[in-house]
């Protein structure tokens, strides 16, 4: 059995690979014009076809981040209007989310996993703010004297 096995001494040599053939030119001998499609066989466009088309994908790119960036901003407004959450940042983005009741699946699996990002309400007196005090204040009264 023979084995191939390349040396330091061992020249290597590349295959021959073919020259790219002038541009085609019309039969009175001008070149042909630059047009919108593809310049026939040899898979190779015009310059203003390929920058064409970067502009149009551009475009598209755009209107796609902007999309992305608002269907972010629904799925945040949508968990701050369940009120569940104390933060609509907690619940990652997904496009599921946007359409049925996955949303209100989705906050409830969080919160049975998660349960301390639940919002907290506070109710009763806390003995902060407004208190309700008699008409009429009688110092003598809370001095513990008599009136």
């Amino acid at each position: 059995m023979t084995e191939n096995i390349i040396t330091e001494t061992d020249e290597i040599t590349m295959p021959d690979t073919e020259a790219p053939e002038p541009a085609e030119s019309r039969a009175d001998g001008e070149p042909e014009a630059a047009t919108d499609e593809p310049a026939g066989d040899d898979d190779t466009f015009s310059r203003e076809y390929v920058e064409k088309l970067r502009q149009e994908n551009g475009k598209y790119r755009q209107r796609a981040q902007k999309a992305d960036d608002l269907a972010h901003r629904l799925h945040r407004a949508l968990v701050a209007a369940d009120g569940r959450l104390q933060d609509p940042s907690d619940l990652d983005f997904d496009d599921n989310h946007l359409d049925g009741n996955h949303l209100t699946e989705a906050i409830g699996d969080l919160l049975q996993r998660k349960p301390h990002l639940a919002a907290r309400r506070i109710s009763g007196d806390i003995g902060q703010g407004a208190v309700s005090t008699p008409a009429e204040v009688n110092l003598m009264g809370l001095l513990g004297g008599h009136q």
